[in-house]
């Protein structure tokens, strides 16, 4: 693509809509959905990614002739902005990002840019753990119910690319720490926090308060109008509202204790209860499609937000027990030689490792290891020493689950691709137990993300 002849168009279609300049950092899924949102709203729309542009969005740019470059960012191109739309994953640190800042330029997600452009209400999900499982679950139970209603943030579809083709009147967004940290005059109309626990720390001076700080921005702009859930049981959340108070009705959730307005956990059955209609009760045994003690926290808040919504039980309770998971998610692979093959690639935390080995009812042969975030493998040590048979190290440098675990199990082994991490799991498993894939860590040493490591273990346990 000839980017310099498409520069110059652009330029004139600026002075034709006297809008300014957006640029876009990043054109993955997000980036390229804020192009197409901006460049309907008649700004003059570059787009600059600072590695390899993936070839479906570098097409999806060439057929709405947006400039864009990829491998670089021009800086006269970039801080000529009146406006920058940045990728979640470009880190504040970033010279360009720096630069922009210090020229007074605002820097915004995605989020906060294509909801200037809709009415729809959002219910906007956010925690360290469990947020696209309950992305996904409170989708499924609206979309059940007949609401019409979008998927994005975080997950599936960009939201600016439904805002520009869509007509929702609601919007379930899964939103990550990082896209929070550039949204500003965004507000959720229900907003649910689930957990918070150590993650990202790399992009928070390595300080939990810093990461806690930046998911309690789920709450700003909030009324007394609006809806904020959280989880009762969660420390680090309950430390967070100390520092934070919501102007938001609040709706708690709990297996540990009756909770006045929200859902608890009695004798195995899920009650979930608001001041606006009759109570809802489940069977955590029966009426649910996700099993395991985090998914139980899960469920009951997509259930609260249901109800809020005052949608029929008897929908929430078939939807509830119909839903599928998500892929990489807790994925049953394959059953070989009575071994159970588990793709939790999605785990790329320890708290997400903490909630897969939590719910394994055999003994475990673990798969773990990639870029390690500054993980503390301490809160895994007890589940490993009940649970743990052997530990398949997956990544280049595996030095620090063997300090942490060696003292816990017999067998730690180092490998370097899905296809060998596989095979060895599976000659130290036997009849009964499980291989599980839930590496604590990101992917980035060997793969492209995590979708990509767990296809690769999915494919590599369909050969054996």
């Amino acid at each position: 693509m000839n980017t310099n002849s498409n520069i110059s168009q652009s330029k004139v279609q600026s002075e034709m809509t006297g809008q300014g300049r957006v640029v876009i950092l990043g054109a993955g899924e997000s980036g390229v959905g804020a192009a197409k949102l901006a460049q309907l709203k008649g700004f003059d729309v570059f787009v600059s990614d600072f590695g390899v542009i993936a070839d479906k969005y570098k097409v999806a740019l060439e057929n709405l002739s947006i400039p864009f470059e990829s491998e670089k960012h021009t800086e006269e191109l970039i801080l000529s902005a009146i406006e920058v739309i940045k990728s979640p994953g470009i880190p504040a640190t970033a010279p360009i990002i720096k630069k922009l800042i210090e020229k007074g330029i605002p820097v915004i997600s995605e989020i906060e840019f294509a909801k200037r452009y809709t009415n729809a209400k959002t219910i906007c999900i956010t925690g360290s753990n469990g947020k696209s499982t309950t992305s996904l679950l409170t989708y499924h139970i609206l979309k059940n119910a007949g609401l019409n209603v979008g998927l994005a943030g975080n997950i599936g579809q960009s939201f600016a690319a439904q805002v520009a083709t869509e007509n929702f009147d609601w919007y379930v967004l899964e939103i990550s720490s990082f896209m929070l940290d550039d949204m500003f005059d965004f507000k959720a109309d229900i907003a649910v926090l689930l957990n918070i626990t150590p993650d990202h720390l790399d992009r928070y001076d390595y300080k939990l308060e810093n990461y806690a700080a930046s998911k309690m921005r789920i709450i700003q702009n909030q009324t007394e109008n609006d809806v904020f859930i959280y989880c009762a049981d969660d420390e680090e959340t309950l430390k967070a509202l100390e520092k934070v108070k919501p102007l938001a009705k609040t709706y708690q959730f709990s297996i540990l204790k009756k909770v006045e307005e929200g859902a608890d956990l009695e004798n195995n059955q899920i009650h979930i209860h608001t001041e606006l209609n009759n109570e809802l009760t489940m069977s955590i045994l029966t009426d649910l499609a996700l099993q395991g003690k985090h998914n139980i926290y899960n469920s009951m808040a997509s259930g609260i937000v249901a109800k809020r919504l005052e949608l029929r039980n008897e929908s929430i309770r078939e939807s509830m027990g119909n839903f599928k998971n998500i892929e990489h998610r807790l994925e049953h692979v394959a059953k070989i030689s009575g071994i159970d093959f588990i793709n939790d690639s999605k785990a790329t935390n320890v708290n997400s490792t903490w909630y897969a080995l939590e719910s394994m009812t055999t003994d475990v042969v673990l798969i773990m290891g990639g870029v390690d975030k500054g993980n503390d493998y301490s809160m895994l040590k007890d589940l490993v020493q009940n649970k743990v048979k052997a530990i398949v190290c997956l990544g280049k440098d595996n030095k620090r689950i063997h300090d942490a675990f060696e003292d816990d199990v017999e067998v730690i082994v180092n490998t370097f691709s899905a296809d060998e991490a596989a095979q060895i799991a599976y000659h130290l498993a036997k009849r009964g137990d499980t291989v599980l894939l839930s590496p604590a860590c990101a992917s980035f040493d060997l793969f492209k993300n995590y979708e990509d490591r767990g296809n690769q273990f999915k494919a590599a346990v369909k050969e054996l």
